[in-house]
């Protein structure tokens, strides 16, 4: 290196070192909120390529991929996986709320099935028949939360949640892992997963409550421990855990599950092949999949942050390849959002994500509702309704 080389890279270290001392610590509450926040522009700049392969990807975008979000009436659209995400966080809600009443009852999976009801019949179904055993007492959907008209939108939702759905609204019949309704290892289950981040602070609580969720709809258990292993990353940075440490934790509560073989092997695949830094789209196909399924999406998403060092880097390194770009792109940011924060995310971008507000509201009250005072009054109850 030269002495004017060095004199810059000097000065370069000082005007970071200036502007980091300028921003306050990344506290536990702007990494929940930067996870859900980087999912979704995760998932809505993926969504602009979803079923786009790579050739396709550079000749309307150029060489290097997709570089910014596309915009569609002027708006950076997300997609079903985003939606799911924000009904996964409203059952957990409202779970808690739950507990409040009843501190025996610690599962939150029935709560976030009632959400993806409610789910489900946003997506141009009747309440009647959508909302299976809950439909019986209520005469319309209930809460906050889906009074949102834009919700409604139809967003390419799976066949697998789709189907889940309508059989457990047919039939009342929770699936678990063991009981299973289908052998799908689809991605369905882990890209909503992060959210269940909130739920403990037990780890291997989170990996539990998360696999539940997931296994609502995904009975593969690579399309349920995908989900737990994701939910306690997530958990784990937000803690402030080094993600190294935090995959490792997810990695020694992986392996304490039936079934957690295949995910094991690509999950380690993807931890070695980040050493290695950004890979070509082709490798990245060749190596780690395309990301339809569960253990493939969290793969990708994770690799992508470990082998990046900023936000931007890691969410167009997740997105640009011949896949399902949408889920490895929302996995992608709830791991890089609880790791840098919301104030990672290029402002550009965020000023035209869907939704922006509606992310952040939801949020925030899981972050007031997992406080130490959670509200009381009736407002919040009718907000957040418990049974």
């Amino acid at each position: 290196m030269t002495e004017s080389q060095d004199a810059r890279m000097t000065a370069r270290e000082q005007v970071t070192g200036q502007h980091a001392a300028e921003q306050p610590p990344i506290d536990p509450h702007e990494r929940f909120i930067g996870s859900m926040l980087a999912g979704a522009m995760g998932d809505a700049l993926g969504y602009a390529i979803e079923f786009h392969d790579i050739g396709m990807i550079r000749r309307h975008h150029g060489e290097a991929g997709l570089t910014s979000p596309v915009l569609r009436d002027g708006v950076a659209q997300i997609s079903d996986d985003t939606q799911l995400m924000l009904f996964t966080l409203e059952g957990l809600i409202r779970a808690h709320v739950a507990r409040r009443l009843k501190p025996a009852d610690n599962d939150p999976v029935p709560e976030v099935q009632h959400a993806y009801l409610r789910w489900y019949h946003t997506q141009n179904q009747p309440w009647e028949s959508a909302g299976g055993p809950y439909a019986q007492h209520l005469r319309q959907p209930d809460g906050w939360l889906i009074t949102h008209p834009e919700l409604f939108s139809t967003r390419a939702p799976g066949s697998t949640c789709m189907s889940a759905l309508a059989t457990f609204a047919r039939t009342h019949q929770h699936a678990t892992p063991e009981h299973r309704i289908n052998d799908s290892k689809g991605c369905g289950g882990v890209m909503r997963a992060a959210p269940v981040a909130v739920w403990s602070h037990d780890p291997a609580e989170v990996f539990h409550a998360a696999v539940g969720t997931a296994a609502l709809t995904h009975s593969h258990p690579s399309g349920y421990l995908s989900a737990g292993v994701l939910a306690v990353v997530v958990h784990q940075l937000i803690r402030d855990v080094p993600l190294p440490d935090a995959v490792r934790m997810a990695r020694d509560l992986l392996i304490r599950w039936r079934g957690h073989e295949e995910q094991l092997r690509i999950l380690d695949a993807a931890v070695e092949l980040a050493r290695r830094g950004p890979m070509r789209p082709e490798a990245l196909r060749d190596n780690l999949g395309e990301g339809w399924v569960g253990e493939e999406a969290l793969a990708i998403g994770l690799y992508a942050v470990l082998a990046t060092d900023t936000m931007r880097d890691a969410l167009l390194l997740s997105v640009n390849h011949s896949g399902d770009s949408d889920s490895t792109g929302i996995v992608c940011g709830n791991i890089a959002g609880a790791l840098y924060g919301a104030r990672a995310i290029p402002p550009e971008w965020l000023a035209t994500l869907e939704l922006r507000e509606l992310v952040e509201a939801l949020a925030g009250d899981a972050l007031v509702e997992f406080s130490p005072g959670p509200p009381t009054d009736p407002a919040w109850s009718r907000r957040y309704p418990a049974w």
